[in-house]
C-alpha cells in the first residue's frame, strides 16, 4: 500500500535515543544511541528506531504549534507529531515540549493519547492541564484497527469510549492518505468534515493528519481494550 505523505520538510528531526526507560541507566556506559538519523520515509522511522534498541527518545526542540502557517513548518511539525504517535504505539518513553495555541484552551485533548510532553504551553493553566494529561494517559487510548473490509477506531480521550466503524472504502483510503498528513484540499470536503468534527485528525497549518494510532503493544488482551 502506498502512503500519501504531506509535503517533505527541508529540515531534519533533532533526536537522541537511549536503550533503557530509566534515566539512570541511561547514564550507563553503551546505553546512549546517541543522534539518530532516521528514514526518509514517515513510516519506516520508528520501526527504525525500535529496531534500533530505542526505548527512550528527547526531541531537542520544542514542537511550536503556533507557527506552522508555513508549509515546510507545518510538514516539520507534522512530521514529528506522527512519529510521537506512532513510537506512543511501541511504548517508547518520548520526551518533548510542546507549545499550542491558547485557543481552544482544551485543544491539549486532542494530543493526549499521546506520550505526556515535558512541558506545555499555550493553555491558560498550562500546569493543570500538563498534570491532567499525565495522570489520565496510558496506552491504547486512541486507536484503530484494520479488520476485514472495515476500519474501527475506539477513542477514550474524553473520558468515556467512542467507538467508530468505516466500512466505505473512500474512508479508508482517506485514513491511509492522512496517515503521515495531507493538504486539506486533497481529501474529500465531506469526509475531512467528519474527521475533524470527531476530533480523528488534526489541522497543524494547511495540513491534516491522522491523530489515532494501530498499538504495536498491547497492555492487556486486545479483546478486552
Amino acid at each position: 500500500m502506498t502512503i500519501t505523505t504531506a509535503p517533505a520538510s527541508s529540515r531534519a528531526l533533532a533526536l537522541r535515543a537511549w536503550r533503557d526507560y530509566d534515566e539512570d541507566a541511561c547514564a550507563l556506559p553503551g546505553m546512549s544511541l546517541g543522534a539518530v538519523d532516521l528514514p526518509a520515509a514517515p513510516d519506516e522511522q520508528a520501526a527504525h528506531l525500535w529496531e534500533l534498541g530505542a526505548r527512550r527518545v528527547e526531541f531537542a526542540e520544542e514542537l511550536d504549534l503556533t507557527a506552522v502557517d508555513d508549509p515546510d513548518a507545518a510538514a516539520h511539525a507534522v512530521r514529528r507529531l506522527c512519529l510521537i504517535r506512532d513510537l506512543t504505539a511501541r511504548a517508547v518513553l518520548v520526551q518533548w515540549q510542546l507549545r499550542l495555541p491558547s485557543e481552544p484552551d482544551d485543544g491539549w485533548r486532542d494530543l493526549s493519547h499521546l506520550q505526556p510532553p515535558r512541558t506545555l504551553t499555550g493553555p491558560a493553566d498550562a500546569a493543570a492541564a500538563l498534570a491532567q494529561w499525565r495522570n489520565a494517559h496510558y496506552l491504547c487510548k486512541c486507536l484503530w484497527r484494520q479488520g476485514p473490509g472495515f476500519v474501527q477506531i475506539r477513542d477514550r480521550r474524553w473520558g468515556e469510549l467512542r467507538r467508530f466503524t468505516a466500512e466505505e472504502p473512500e474512508y479508508q483510503e482517506a485514513i491511509t492518505q492522512l496517515s503521515y498528513g495531507a493538504p486539506l484540499a486533497s481529501v474529500p470536503k465531506a469526509i475531512a468534515d467528519d474527521f475533524l468534527a470527531e476530533r480523528l485528525v488534526s489541522r497543524t497549518g494547511p495540513l491534516l493528519w491522522w491523530l489515532p494510532y494501530r498499538v504495536n503493544r498491547w497492555i492487556q488482551e486486545a479483546m478486552a481494550v
